[in-house]
């Protein structure tokens, strides 16, 4: 048995890692794109979106969550010659077209034919699986997926790998049979106290465990913070009739915000005043569809959510907020809300202003200081939103379509929101698993949080009981 990494080792996107086993046959985890600098200079160089490695021994692919730097390579997976099936939670498997479909007009083609067939073959290939329930993959393996708590449908993969017929038997129907290895990809781990979803809890045993890093050198700000900060922001666009622009990624971070802003109207709206005013503008046909996606599965949602709901409120589907659909209608809002006093909160696309409606926002209002700008998600290295949350502050600039911004609206980050486990839930879902991995693999995280993660976890665990790697750096 052996691990390979195609991806998310030199940063946090791309995410892509094969589990061989030992009759040459192999399980595929996430295809996803690289954004940012890891995308080469382009920012979607050929070589990084071409399938480097031989799809033959693939005998499935698992999506542990629909986010793009996870499942947005997979057309170029099919165009390789892939043929075998793609196994996903059923909340994912019904949001993995709306992803598709978005990236395809984005970044490939507008032609519809093309999309709609690329769409169908998913669509026939992909195989729902429920949480908690054993998948056989092959003779030798068996997967089981569990809820990740990072977004709707997210899930950690275990895979049981089996080196005799009777090892897999034995595993099969239950005798315990411990010969063969348990080896957990962690996909990405929400918060213990992420918005509407459960919080992940740990898997019954890993001999080896693949784990995310995206936050290992940093711990969120609790949620009272974050929403008082969110708050604070919100109320200097009321007192001076500004915006806050909300860079957000339209698959869980829109829907967690919507969540928290109806639980300040709710609180709020009756006693101030100038709360009746603000207007909410969720600015992106993806977000909405993924939000509509959201409250047809809300079966999935946590215990508080769905009290929320026995309560009469409709946690993202409020009296304030405006949807803005079409293309048109997004360039009257742009110049409206940048040439009136009307306070707002804009939600919009991309997360890291990489590109979608965001930018022609920040091309309008960046200079002006009645605005602000809220990072509520990761930036990644050589993003414009890295640019703005670290030059912003300082008066600087950042280039948007080639053109040079000036900053200065208000930068503000809230770490708080992010929908990743920090480095504290990172060391706890280890240190929860009963006996300790021997092998820990840290991917998807810039080179200091992997170290700080590697570093914290040889300091915690048992002396000798688990080898700490980062892969690509070190053995």
């Amino acid at each position: 048995m052996h691990i390979k990494h195609h991806g998310a080792i030199n940063g946090v996107t791309g995410s892509c890692h094969e589990l061989g086993l030992e009759d040459g046959s192999s399980l595929l985890i996430d295809c996803g794109l690289f954004q940012g600098a890891e995308a080469g200079a382009d920012g979607a160089g050929a070589a990084h979106l071409e399938i480097g490695f031989d799809v033959a021994p693939v005998r499935a692919l698992v999506l542990t969550h629909v986010h793009i730097d996870h499942c947005g390579r997979l057309p170029y997976l099919l165009a390789a010659g892939y043929r075998g099936p793609i196994l996903c939670s059923p909340a994912s498997s019904e949001l993995l077209p709306l992803v598709l479909e978005d990236a395809l007009e984005i970044g490939v083609t507008r032609n519809r034919k093309l999309i709609e067939q690329v769409l169908a073959v998913v669509k026939e290939r992909t195989i729902a699986l429920p949480y908690g329930q054993w998948h056989q993959v092959t003779d030798k393996l068996r997967i089981r997926l569990q809820p990740a708590g990072h977004i709707l449908g997210s899930a950690y993969v275990e895979c049981d790998v089996h080196d005799s017929d009777k090892g897999m038997r034995s595993a099969m129907d239950g005798s315990g049979d411990k010969s063969g290895r348990r080896v957990v990809f962690s996909g990405d781990l929400g918060a213990p106290d992420t918005p509407l979803l459960p919080g992940p809890q740990p898997p019954e045993r890993a001999d080896v465990l693949v784990l995310e890093s995206t936050y290992g050198d940093h711990n969120h700000q609790d949620c009272s913070a974050r929403v008082e900060r969110l708050r604070a922001a919100i109320e200097h666009a009321l007192a001076d009739g500004g915006t806050v622009l909300i860079p957000a990624f339209s698959i869980g971070r829109t829907q967690e915000l919507l969540y928290e802003l109806e639980e300040l109207f709710h609180q709020l709206g009756e006693t101030a005043a100038t709360w009746r005013d603000l207007q909410i503008v969720l600015d992106s046909p993806l977000a909405a569809d993924f939000t509509r996606g959201y409250q047809r599965l809300r079966k999935h949602w946590d215990a508080e959510a769905k009290s929320r709901i026995r309560q009469g409120r409709h946690p993202l589907a409020f009296e304030q907020l405006i949807t803005v659909d079409t293309h048109d209608a997004h360039q009257r809002m742009v110049n409206y809300l940048a040439h009136s006093r009307q306070p707002a909160v804009v939600i919009a696309a991309s997360g890291m202003c990489a590109g979608g409606r965001m930018v022609n926002y920040l091309k309008a209002m960046l200079g002006d200081p009645r605005h602000d700008v809220l990072f509520v998600g990761y930036q990644a290295a050589g993003t414009p939103g890295r640019d703005i949350q670290r030059y912003g502050p300082r008066g600087g600039y950042v280039m948007l379509d080639g053109e040079r911004h000036d900053i200065r609206a208000q930068i503000h980050a809230i770490g708080g929101y992010s929908a990743h486990a920090d480095q504290r839930n990172l060391i706890d879902f280890v240190k929860d698993i009963p006996a300790p991995p021997q092998e820990i693999r840290l991917v998807h995280g810039d080179t200091d949080a992997k170290a700080a993660l590697r570093d914290a976890l040889r300091q915690e665990l048992p002396t000798g009981s688990t080898q700490v790697l980062i892969p690509g750096r070190e053995r």
